[in-house]
């Protein structure tokens, strides 16, 4: 095999062509792009924020930097629940989809949605992915307080089950990085929008490079 690819590039160069051109038959087929879709809501969808600045924007370029052969689709919808994101599930997997990022359970906190409706949709979303044959990186949440120590431990713990369960990595909060900052008071004034609840592209920075290494390896499984 390896003589006839010589012979086919010797061949070319004696046809005319360049040598870096004939040596290019030498080389394995490119490695395919890999497409991302980020299924999520506000979060994802970059709410509040000029087009450049949000998640999706942000996190392409981060994988650009590194050399990652992949495309990010946003996939946000503002005020998506899991639900929401369970019912469009379907359509989000267009066939030339590899993987998938899905961070929602945000909009359900706000409304204090059942965890186990919430577990519940995030299940399917898995099933789906699972059978199409989608690399998926699932992204928690974390519940506050208010709702109860069984809230948040039902909540809390649901992300990891179904990450078990479907065989998928689980990154950390979607807000860890901001939610990591000693000083709250900075990081709300810093990296925060005055609603208290989005990140500012400065927040979205820090976010991207805390679950960058994640995606990054979510792209290696899919285009592997």
């Amino acid at each position: 095999m390896a003589g006839s690819l010589f012979r086919r590039a010797y061949g070319a160069v004696r046809a005319g062509l360049k040598p870096v051109a004939a040596m290019c038959l030498l080389a394995g087929p490119a490695a395919a792009e890999v497409t991302v879709a980020a299924l999520g809501d506000s979060l994802t969808q970059g709410y509040g924020l000029p087009q450049e600045d949000g998640f999706v924007p942000q996190l392409q370029a981060w994988l650009d930097a590194r050399g990652a052969e992949a495309t990010v689709v946003n996939a946000g919808v503002s005020g998506d629940t899991t639900a929401g994101g369970l019912s469009r599930v379907d359509w989000t997997l267009t066939p030339d989809v590899d993987a998938m990022i899905v961070a929602l359970g945000g909009n359900d906190l706000l409304r204090g949605i059942d965890p186990a409706n919430s577990r519940a949709n995030l299940d399917g979303i898995l099933s789906a992915a699972d059978a199409r044959g989608v690399a998926v990186l699932l992204v928690g949440m974390e519940a506050p307080g208010n709702y109860g120590a069984d809230y948040k431990a039902a909540f809390d713990g649901m992300y990891g089950d179904l990450g078990r369960k479907w065989d998928v990595p689980v990154a950390g909060s979607f807000l860890g990085a901001l939610a990591g900052i000693a000083d709250r008071q900075g990081a709300m004034r810093d990296y925060m929008q005055q609603d208290g609840i989005h990140p500012n592209a400065d927040g979205v920075a820090l976010i991207v490079e805390a679950l960058g290494p994640a995606v990054l390896d979510l792209v290696e499984r899919a285009g592997g």
